[in-house]
């Protein structure tokens, strides 16, 4: 049952992690754009596997095409995402200079980033309610003693304790991230 609560908890975690690491923060990451489709050799293909993409400057995304034949597709596929910023060719890559944050933008992005990490907490509350309505039924059906069940109930709280607290660690260091200039 816990081991099963510690799966489900650790899944949710890892969405979260990759849910902001995409959020665009006024930093240039090549996870940005990790769901782009480019279509290139008449099929859909993920960027990353038509071209290397970089960072050489805080605010600035290369692409290099392994094929220069690409390189327009790759553009178009781009112009089409809206990465918050265009596409500038140089005929042999692109880069992408994204633009400064406003504070305003800065400030809603804040209070999406709360909101999610609280849609995740509610996720582990739900996951801790499922396990202990698991032990409580094992509990009522003789399969476990009284005091397995305190302890089991000890242990889901501590668990649920500590990733609540793993979600508000990485809910605040990406704040802190959005906020720095």
């Amino acid at each position: 049952m816990i081991s099963r609560m510690e799966e489900a908890m650790k899944e949710r975690l890892s969405r979260m992690a990759k849910d902001l690491s995409v959020m665009r923060t006024g930093r240039a990451n090549p996870v940005m754009l990790e769901g782009i489709k480019v279509e290139a050799y008449g099929t859909l293909v993920p960027l990353k596997q038509v071209a290397a993409v970089s960072v050489p400057e805080a605010r600035t995304l290369e692409i290099r095409p392994w094929d220069p034949t690409t390189l327009i597709d790759i553009e178009k596929a781009l112009q089409k995402a809206d990465v918050g910023a265009m596409p500038q060719s140089d005929g042999k890559m692109l880069r992408i200079n994204l633009p400064m944050m406003t504070e305003d933008r800065r400030k809603d992005l804040v209070k999406v980033l709360k909101k999610l990490g609280e849609e995740f907490r509610v996720g582990v509350r739900n996951d801790r309610q499922d396990a202990l309505n698991k032990v409580k039924k094992s509990f009522q059906a003789k399969e476990i003693t009284e005091d397995d069940l305190r302890g089991l109930e000890s242990r889901i709280q501590k668990m649920t304790d500590s990733f609540t607290g793993q979600i508000d660690g990485q809910v605040c260091a990406k704040e802190k991230e959005v906020l720095t200039i």
